[in-house]
């Protein structure tokens, strides 16, 4: 069983970072885009385009505070941020993912809207009723005490808030190819179905909007972020080791039923 911190460590992560970005043709001396580091900061199951589509689905405003669990290199807030306006406070409990974050932000002139924290999703640094918004993509795999991460959510958002998310659940047999993006071995990994999401977030408080499975959308395209990308371009390899088994053992316990991509909305009360 490995630890989450030696999980999701990037030694050196800057300069990777930074001589990734050079390698692929651009410039860290000018400001950035935010979609010409999609491939690299949206480090979950479809990559931007998930994102995307769950920004459709999340209905976000301008003037909403939006929070970012389990927030990688912030690329998901970095696109809420550019594309709506909001600000987006980023919870991150790697180091040096909160370096990379800090970094990037400043690379596309997102810093003044975006904040990064270090800290756990089960003890969240900041006041009940806070958030407008909590977003959150594939971290609940992570997360063994489910009760306590929705809890944790619920204090967090503001009444009549929403929760919004993208996850992996679990299928309808064991997983059984490992290593996973979020799991070296079975120890590391804390599934559960759908139906239990929506249970305990209903104990906890929740009323759901949407609950969908995404899996066989996901799985008729191309994957984004799946494999290494071609020398020369960004990619979650930039910090992620063994991206090619890992990805490939996701999509096929994905395709054997052994895991489910859902995707959903919930309202606190």
């Amino acid at each position: 069983m490995a630890s989450l911190d030696t999980r999701y460590s990037a030694h050196d992560i800057e300069a990777r970072i930074l001589a990734a970005i050079r390698a692929a043709g651009l410039n860290p001396e000018q400001r950035l885009l935010p979609e010409e580091l999609g491939a690299l900061d949206h480090f979950h199951t479809g990559g931007l385009r998930a994102s995307r589509e769950l920004v459709d689905l999340a209905r976000i405003g301008k003037p909403d505070r939006v929070l970012d669990i389990g927030a990688g290199l912030a690329g998901c807030a970095r696109l809420l941020a550019s594309t709506i306006g909001c600000r987006v406070d980023c919870l991150e409990m790697s180091p040096d993912y909160c370096v990379g974050a800090a970094l990037l932000n400043r690379l596309t002139g997102l810093d003044d809207r975006i904040k990064v924290h270090e800290g756990s999703a089960l003890d969240m640094p900041f006041p009940d009723d806070s958030f407008d918004v909590v977003w959150m993509q594939n971290v609940g795999m992570n997360i063994a005490d489910k009760g306590k991460l929705y809890a944790e959510i619920n204090r967090v958002l503001k009444p009549g808030g929403r929760f919004v998310f993208q996850e992996m659940a679990a299928g309808s047999s064991a997983t059984t190819h490992f290593p996973l993006p979020w799991a070296t071995d079975p120890a590391d990994n804390f599934l559960v179905s759908a139906e239990e999401m929506h249970t305990a977030l209903g104990q906890c408080g929740f009323v759901i909007e949407v609950l969908e499975d995404t899996s066989a959308a996901h799985l008729s395209r191309t994957a984004a972020n799946a494999t290494p990308a071609a020398p020369g371009q960004l990619s979650l390899g930039v910090f992620v080791d063994n991206l090619g088994q890992k990805a490939g053992n996701a999509r096929r316990s994905l395709e054997e039923g052994q895991v489910r991509l859902v995707r959903g909305v919930f309202r606190a009360n």
